[in-house]
């Protein structure tokens, strides 16, 4: 069975790499035609793409899918549609002084076929949404979803054979064997979503065929209250931020800074908050499973090894119901005083658990952020303009909301990736179309040149251009 996936994988590969040569820069209308069909796919098969991701999960809010997953992708979709012909637009570039009246040039081009590895948590919205660029881009696109979501993973490669020719786009689906035979094929172009251990197996892959890469990493992502925050709405926010899917998000805030003193207020405040949200969860279709078994254990694992180092841990169960036994749902948890050695502290959670980190002046905040890694998203609440310009200025990290969580991720007019450990590259509207394009550069001489004077053989004429040359640059 493995033979014959990685055989049709070959298949399919050479299938867009012939078609790409036939047609290497399709034009405005057949790139709008097959973001069109794109989108139909979004549109058309929204309760068969709910019901999949709901049975992979086995217990995820069709409208958490909605909202997270199909609105974002159909936003993404449509922006591509209104701005493609100016992208695509080849465009001036100033020309400096010595080479005029010759003319400087910038061509978009197509770079080919395009890899996209996208991961269990969004399966939707992280196959598609890079794939609107790499279409928009005129490039081929093959995707290799996960095998942790099997029945959206088989839908979507029937819905893509149902709106695209395979030479266009096309699904792979496989177990982890076929992702690294994925990743080992001379991709023009390979973007991949998931953890920065496999992001770096799959860099290392992509090297062997100077494949360039995109990746979309994790990391430990932090929330600061500043001590001038709004904190009713500041709980609000990253109590939803953080239970969204079950915190299994990249960009979810992995753990919580807070002033000297507050932790144990903010906690019950966050505990209230969360309550509020998911009064009920094992029942409760509005809360989401965790996505595997082990994947559940790893996260018990995590809080067990805190509760017997002595932290102080809160689990927020509002009807108190026994969860796990038969089903994936998961109480959320929060965490104080944890010793900087656990694996909550070290390791993105990705999960319902929260660490709550106290500090004291700006200066510590910044230093516990810079110690670790650089994480993909930061947040920051407050109305301190010097701390918040500190904070901006003095960490890296891939984005930044503030006063909100997860809204850089959304902006279609702002590009979304990560820095360091949390990946590199970037995508989404007009940064996407350009990470999938050669940025051609084009010089256009002018019968007026007189480059021919500067050849040789060399003598006077030669040393009085070179003169004037040197003045006037």
């Amino acid at each position: 069975m493995l033979q014959t996936r990685q055989n049709s994988l070959g298949v399919k590969f050479e299938a867009q790499c012939r078609a790409f040569e036939k047609d290497p820069f399709p034009g405005l209308g057949v790139r709008k035609d097959r973001l069109k069909r794109l989108l139909a796919l979004t549109e058309k098969h929204e309760a068969e793409i709910c019901t999949a991701i709901d049975s992979d999960f086995t217990g995820r809010a069709a409208q958490e899918t909605r909202l997270a997953e199909l609105f974002v992708v159909r936003a993404g979709i449509k922006h591509a549609i209104r701005h493609l012909r100016g992208w695509m637009r080849e465009r001036r570039v100033a020309t400096s002084l010595p080479f005029l009246p010759g003319r400087n040039r910038l061509l978009p081009q197509p770079l080919g076929v395009v890899g996209i590895v996208s991961p269990w948590n969004y399966p939707f919205q992280l196959a598609i949404a890079p794939a609107t660029a790499a279409l928009a881009a005129g490039n081929r696109v093959l995707l290799k979803p996960s095998e942790l979501t099997p029945n959206f993973s088989d839908l979507l490669a029937r819905l893509v054979e149902e709106h695209f020719s395979s030479d266009e786009m096309s699904v792979v689906v496989g177990d982890a064997e076929v992702g690294k035979t994925f990743v080992s094929m001379p991709f023009d172009h390979l973007l991949f979503t998931g953890s920065t251990a496999v992001g770096r197996q799959v860099a290392l892959a992509a090297a062997a065929n100077l494949t360039p890469v995109t990746l979309e990493l994790g990391g430990k992502s932090p929330a600061i209250f500043d001590a001038s925050c709004d904190l009713d709405a500041a709980v609000a926010s990253v109590a939803y931020g953080k239970l969204l899917n079950a915190g299994q998000t990249c960009i979810a805030p992995d753990y919580l800074m807070v002033p000297q003193g507050q932790g144990a207020a903010i906690a019950a405040k966050l505990a209230g908050a969360m309550a509020r949200l998911y009064p009920r969860l094992g029942d409760n279709p509005d809360y989401t499973a965790i996505v595997s078994e082990r994947h559940q254990r790893r996260l018990s694992d995590m809080v067990a090894e805190a509760r017997e180092s002595g932290a102080d841990v809160t689990e927020v169960n509002p009807a108190n119901e026994r969860l796990g036994v038969s089903d994936r749902k998961m109480a959320p948890v929060l965490v104080r005083n944890a010793g900087e050695s656990l694996r909550l502290m070290r390791e993105e959670i990705f999960g319902p658990v929260l660490p709550i980190v106290e500090y004291g002046a700006v200066d510590e905040a910044i230093d516990h952020v810079n110690r670790g890694e650089r994480p993909l998203a930061l947040y920051w609440f407050g109305k301190n303009s010097a701390n918040r310009q500190r904070i901006m200025r003095e960490t890296v990290a891939g984005g930044v909301t503030i006063n909100d969580s997860m809204m850089h991720l959304v902006q279609e007019r702002q590009p979304f990736g990560g820095v360091g450990e949390s990946g590199m590259g970037a995508y989404h509207g007009g940064w996407g179309f350009r990470t999938f394009s050669k940025e051609k550069p084009i010089f256009v001489q002018s019968r007026l040149s007189a480059g021919a004077l500067l050849r040789p053989p060399y003598g006077r004429t030669f040393e009085r251009l070179f003169r004037l040359l040197n003045l006037i640059t």
